[in-house]
């Protein structure tokens, strides 16, 4: 029997709340456990529930979609984020991605990419476009500095494709490993350098050094 994901919706739409909650039960592999109609009532329904995955919409009353995300990877890191949006304006995206959350999903796109997006989140296979790689690089050429780097070798192999904008197949091809063990690298990565996706990964890497 495949394992159910957990999800709460955050948006302050109900009609949006309904469609999404249309979309993940068609699947049959998701359980909407919560919603909530601002960032305040996400943060307390997350903290209480504990679902594996949020749907954050980014404009809502009383908290963002943005503070709400700050929120609520403070207190519980492992709860997956992608935030939801109609807009692709790149400044939104970097803001979410810093922020801590895991993804960032338009609310327009086809109804099959729903499902496909969904689980490369949850397997930690979201790679980045090179350009959104490029701007937060851009963001910390000021800041640079060396450390030492605490990554074993293929480790610092993975690092590199990863900031090359490979997915995790990509990467297991290049590799000559399986796609299973990619994951548990990338997974190893994320939690060795306390950092929530794969843009704050790139962010922390070149900052230290460990990646030019």
């Amino acid at each position: 029997m495949t394992e159910r994901t957990r999800v709460l919706i955050a948006d302050d739409h109900v009609h949006a709340r309904e469609a999404i909650r249309e979309i993940l039960s068609a699947y049959g592999t998701y359980d909407i456990v919560s919603e909530a109609s601002n960032g305040e009532e996400a943060v307390a329904a997350t903290i209480a529930l504990q679902p594996e995955l949020v749907l954050m919409d980014i404009n809502m009353p009383s908290v963002d979609g943005f503070e709400a995300t700050r929120q609520i990877k403070r207190q519980s890191p492992e709860t997956k984020i992608i935030m939801l949006t109609v807009s692709e304006d790149s400044t939104h995206l970097f803001q979410a991605l810093k922020e801590g959350a895991q993804g960032y999903l338009l609310k327009n796109i086809g109804l099959t990419e729903w499902d496909r997006y969904i689980q490369a989140v949850l397997d930690d296979d979201t790679p980045f476009s090179k350009q959104l790689i490029q701007e937060t690089l851009q963001s910390l050429v000021s800041s640079k500095e060396t450390k030492p780097n605490p990554l074993s070798t293929r480790e610092q192999q993975v690092l590199e494709l990863v900031v090359a904008g490979a997915s995790n197949r990509v990467i297991s091809e290049q590799l000559y490993i399986s796609e299973h063990t990619v994951k548990n690298h990338i997974k190893s990565l994320l939690r060795k350098l306390n950092v929530h996706n794969r843009v704050e990964l790139v962010r922390v890497a070149y900052k230290n050094g460990w990646i030019t």
